[in-house]
């Protein structure tokens, strides 16, 4: 076991370090095709905050992935890998849909958004519950449990939007549009008055309550007492059952906080950009949480800028690719797959060299010690 490090280098140097490196790949990559890596990475940059439109967009899709990395988070302080995040969305989703279509026609946005909200983050948990039970009181591998759940969300969600929730065969599998009770504000408000234009961009107060769940979140796991238990559990199991903790209660529980989130990263999307249901609008974002969550350190104030980087690479690798014909779409994604690939092995790539090199580095204390002897 590799000696701990400093706190400024494990969650901040560690995660720059490995970025820097997928870069530089990425830019080895760029250069095989043809073309010139430093153009490639002025093009991203400018893709993605080159102006108010694309920042907007940008922090539109960071919004999807803080709810899904800080839902991938809390599971991970319990021990627990959730990988349904996908199939937590689709029904968080279902439950948006289902409190927009009723009150739209009732309820100004701003009482229809908070049932919309609890429907999300309601049917999110209630998504999680089999799957930790499971875990919990059987012994089932969350991981293959959360994978099977995928896919009944996806196969429900086809059934319902080609049935019940189809507003016409016609338009393909997809609900009628929400009327004006159901359709939140965008965010142009904050941003125009610091001369920044978001234009037509879809961002909108969505973002704002995912910085709030980040700041809750650290709330529930650092300061108070379900969140120590849930820490303790994640360390040691037999240290959590030592001290009397039901490990069952906090299984279910941390896994119905974490689906619960994925779930309310659907707002953005159905209500914040579509203004309808329909399929496919989670993009594989719990997927894109694993990577933030990793990045991150499982920390919210990791994840909420590694949930800006992957806005930024899906934001600017658009624009990139249509500026430079020769990087397509699928090089965008590898780009990705890259960030991902070194910040799931920092554990084991430059730690070991990072903790001998603060190893040898004397610490304040034993300097003065030492100028004191």
């Amino acid at each position: 076991m590799t000696n701990p490090l400093p706190r400024w280098v494990d969650y901040g140097l560690m995660p720059l370090i490995n970025v820097a490196v997928a870069f530089v790949i990425s830019g080895l990559v760029v250069l095989f095709v043809g073309e010139n890596p430093f153009q490639a990475a002025y093009l991203l940059v400018r893709g993605a905050f080159g102006g108010g439109y694309n920042l907007g967009f940008t922090l539109f899709y960071a919004t999807t992935f803080i709810f899904t990395g800080l839902a991938v988070a809390v599971a991970f302080h319990g021990g627990l890998f959730n990988i349904g995040g996908e199939g937590q969305a689709y029904i968080g989703g279902l439950g948006v849909a289902l409190i927009a279509l009723s009150l739209d026609t009732v309820l100004p946005w701003w009482l229809t958004f908070p049932l919309a909200v609890l429907g999300a983050a309601l049917f999110g948990a209630a998504w999680a519950y089999v799957p930790a039970v499971l875990q919990a009181t059987r012994g089932s591998h969350i991981v293959i449990t959360t994978i099977m759940f995928n896919f009944i969300a996806s196969a429900l969600m086809v059934y319902l939007l080609t049935g019940y929730l189809q507003k016409s065969p016609t338009l393909g599998p997809r609900s009628r549009d929400f009327e004006t009770g159901a359709q939140i504000p965008k965010l142009d408000w904050l941003f125009n008055p610091f001369g920044v234009d978001v234009g037509s961009s879809p961002l909108n107060i969505v973002f704002l309550l995912a910085l709030v769940m980040a700041l809750l979140v650290w709330l529930l796991i650092w300061r108070t007492r379900f969140g120590y238990e849930v820490r303790t559990l994640g360390i040691s199991p037999r240290a959590a059952n030592y001290a009397g903790m039901r490990d069952v209660r906090i299984i279910v529980m941390t896994m119905m906080i974490s689906g619960a989130l994925a779930g309310m990263m659907a707002l953005n999307p159905v209500m914040g950009d579509q203004g309808r249901l329909q399929l496919d609008f989670v993009e594989g974002a719990g997927f894109v949480g694993i990577a933030v969550a990793l990045m991150g350190r499982s920390h919210p104030a990791g994840i909420v800028p590694a949930a800006i980087l992957f806005g930024a690479l899906y934001q600017g690798g658009a624009e990139l690719a249509f500026d430079m014909p020769n990087i397509t779409r699928d090089m965008i994604v590898m780009i990705q797959g890259l960030v991902i690939l070194f910040a799931g092995a920092m554990e084991y790539m430059f730690r070991p060299a990072l903790s001998r090199l603060f190893m040898r580095m004397p610490s304040p204390g034993t300097a003065a010690r030492q100028e004191t002897a």
